[in-house]
């Protein structure tokens, strides 16, 4: 199928197996991330093409460069593993290596060791050339964050902090508004933040390691900014306890950590799309209420002055304040008050059985033979909510359309709403 796709499109292919020349026909290398299967034939076509065709164009420097991989611990004492990847390094040297912010961190190498072929062992080395990969111990003991560039050092401090700086920002670009985004690694930050801007999702704050107290902090103050940056991601990444603790305390912070990158992208898009639904439907609500009550006839409390007596939320969600009208549309009167439990509340859910009081009200009179209440919308806010209508329940489309038949059998205007 992949052979005949790209056949289509006029390049020949092959695998890579049944290819004498590389220049004519494009190579398939069958892969599995899940088995490992065809990762090394991979590996082993890229290192010979590259040996072929760029061997004249591959120069090494004198100066050593590198990455940090990881950072290991053995015996109670940490390593740093590396790939030097230009250049020659030795053991003393002294070495510079960045912080996320592309500040150097200096350090002096006590002790240097280089990989064995084909092997995970390491041989202790006075020097080292690239490309190979090393493990290195320092004098000194240093944060350092897997994945950061590092330099040989020759007191050049602001060149070598310039450098780090351009290498940094083209990988790591943060926007003046947005989630905290956390990886294990630069490279899997750097893939992080690639993918979530692919996904227009923006990016405050990025990070290396584990979720800190600081990021719920940073996560906190966008709540007061824009609650749906209220968000910590996290790729291949665990939770200090202190920031554990902090989370508890304010349920409104939601963090979500995955070992897959691609399913934190989808998880993360699915989170906000709700929450953006649910920030809009709760703005929608402030400006009119959609709720429908039925009168619960066997508690009432007072009959008049105010009249107090239960209901019951059918639907919808019922906001002190809230305009109430009877089966007919004929206005009954504003509600006062919500008590649920002999305890004043500014609003009611839907299933919720609380006790309301409406001044100026008669309930013999005006609601003895009544069995529901509406609230009161007038006609663009009718048509808001139906504008809106994949912002509400299906309960919720239900009682618009019931409200809407009332209106239209008692108003007088067989139109209305349309």
């Amino acid at each position: 199928m992949i052979i005949g796709s790209l056949s289509n499109m006029g390049f020949e292919s092959d695998l890579f197996y049944n290819i004498s020349d590389f220049t004519k026909k494009i190579a398939i290398i069958p892969c599995s991330a899940k088995t490992k299967e065809g990762i090394p034939e991979l590996v082993m076509v890229l290192c010979g093409l590259s040996q072929k065709y760029l061997g004249e164009k591959l120069v090494l420097g004198k100066e050593a460069k590198g990455v940090i991989l990881e950072i290991k611990k053995e015996k109670s004492i940490n390593y740093a593993n590396a790939i030097l990847h230009d250049g020659t390094l030795k053991r003393n040297d002294e070495i510079a290596v960045s912080n996320l912010e592309g500040k150097p961190i200096n350090a002096k190498v006590r002790v240097l060791e280089e990989i064995e072929p084909l092997s995970f062992k390491f041989k202790p080395k006075m020097e080292v050339e690239a490309s190979t990969g090393i493990r290195m111990q320092f004098s000194e003991k240093m944060d350092l964050l897997p994945g950061m560039p590092f330099v040989i050092y020759k007191k050049n401090d602001k060149e070598i902090e310039q450098m780090f700086k351009r290498e940094i920002s083209s990988s790591i670009k943060t926007q003046k508004q947005g989630i905290i985004a956390k990886a294990d690694s630069l490279g899997s930050l750097e893939a992080l933040m690639y993918m979530l801007d692919q996904s227009n999702i923006p990016v405050v704050k990025a990070g290396i390691g584990s979720i800190t107290k600081a990021d719920v902090i940073s996560a906190k103050a966008n709540l007061k900014i824009n609650e749906l940056d209220a968000l910590i991601v996290g790729f291949n990444v665990s939770m200090d306890e202190d920031a554990l603790t902090l989370i508890e305390e304010n349920s409104k912070i939601k963090i979500i950590t995955e070992e897959v990158v691609y399913k934190l992208i989808d998880e993360t898009a699915k989170f906000r799309d709700e929450k953006r639904k649910e920030i809009e439907k709760s703005r929608m609500m402030e400006l009119s209420t959609l709720c429908k009550l039925e009168i619960l006839h066997q508690y009432v409390f007072r009959n008049t002055s105010p009249a107090i007596f239960g209901i019951r939320v059918a639907t919808g969600k019922l906001i002190s304040g809230t305009i109430l009208v009877d089966e007919k549309s004929e206005k009954v009167g504003r509600v006062k008050n919500i008590q649920s439990e002999k305890t004043s509340v500014l609003e009611a859910g839907e299933g919720m059985e609380v006790a309301i009081s409406l001044p100026g009200v008669n309930f013999e009179r005006v609601l003895g033979d009544r069995k529901f209440l509406y609230s009161e919308i007038s006609e663009s806010q009718f048509r808001n909510f139906k504008k809106n209508k994949d912002l509400l329940s299906s309960r919720e489309i239900s009682l618009l359309e019931e409200i809407a038949s009332i209106k239209r059998s008692y108003s007088g205007k067989a139109d209305w709403g349309l």
